[in-house]
């Protein structure tokens, strides 16, 4: 069986009933959800049935300038889905988020990286420190107004 890429607007539907008020918006690839809603979301992503978004394939941030996107690649190998989770952080400084680490423990690396490298804060982390660059190092480098 062929796995299937969910729509934005199944997983809309979806967490309209479990996670009320999360959703921001949706398109054919992704959900969009409040930033203080990520973790409930991706609690529901992974104990949901129908969702059963077990695996996390990965976190990154794209640095738009005016904003920062968070973007979670999940997996459902029962299911045989995918499903692309995103949320946004306006401006440049103080930017964060709260950590999946207690929802997919796959999440501790890949947090601190992008943390490391674009200055994205994960509350509730039970380690946020560098993993690439050693501590003391000034900045994130792969910012676009890193130089």
């Amino acid at each position: 069986m062929a796995v299937v890429a969910l729509t934005g607007q199944v997983l809309a539907d979806r967490l309209a009933f479990g996670v009320p008020g999360a959703t921001v918006r949706w398109d054919e690839d992704a959900l969009w959800v409040n930033p203080s809603r990520v973790a409930d979301v991706a609690r529901f992503m992974k104990d949901d049935t129908e969702l059963d978004c077990q695996f996390l394939n990965s976190i990154t941030a794209v640095d738009f300038i005016d904003r920062m996107e968070i973007v979670y690649h999940l997996t459902s190998l029962n299911q045989q889905h995918t499903a692309v989770l995103k949320t946004e952080l306006s401006g440049r400084d103080s930017l964060a988020v709260p950590s999946v680490y207690g929802v997919w423990r796959g999440a501790d690396f890949q947090e601190r990286e992008v943390w490391d490298l674009m200055g994205v804060h994960f509350e509730g982390h039970p380690n946020m420190k560098r993993i690439m660059l050693w501590e003391g190092f000034d900045g994130h480098p792969l910012r676009k107004d890193y130089l």
